[in-house]
């Protein structure tokens, strides 16, 4: 059981890595920020990454808890 919790970690690993590289905006403006004071409001496929990133994180510490825990 502890082999498939390691597989599943790292395929949800890969997945918020994609995840999160896939909301960087070109010119500098998403990973690191732009330097810009106004707070821009998340709308269409941008929130539903947004969602998603915090779904995936959320399932990687379940699964981490349970490889601990019965791995």
């Amino acid at each position: 059981m502890g082999t498939y919790l390691n597989i599943i970690q790292i395929l949800v690993s890969l997945m918020i890595l994609v995840v999160i590289l896939s909301q960087v905006k070109e010119g500098g403006g998403g990973l690191f920020g732009s330097g810009q004071s106004s707070i821009k409001t998340r709308r269409g496929l941008e929130k539903t990454l947004f969602q998603f990133t915090i779904f995936l994180v959320g399932l990687f510490l379940l699964v981490s808890i349970v490889s601990v825990r019965f791995g």
